[in-house]
């Protein structure tokens, strides 16, 4: 992955995934586009996924380190 990729947050990842899948939905690209579009989609969901595990962890964390009520 490339600096950019690792820097960039959930929602920036989540927005630019919406529109990859706004792009494939609309039609008209050709096969190779559409292939592009469908990697860089597979990328982003990925940098969504990673933030949201990171997320689950913390909470996980945090509340393993709390007394329950």
């Amino acid at each position: 992955m490339t600096d950019a990729v690792d820097t960039m947050t959930f929602e920036q990842a989540r927005d630019e995934l919406a529109e990859v899948v706004r792009q494939l939905e609309a039609g008209g690209t050709t096969l190779e586009e559409s292939l592009a579009l469908w990697e860089r989609g597979e990328e982003l969901a990925g940098i969504c996924q990673r933030w949201l595990d990171n997320a689950r962890a913390r909470l996980d964390a945090a509340r393993a380190g709390t007394p329950e009520a």
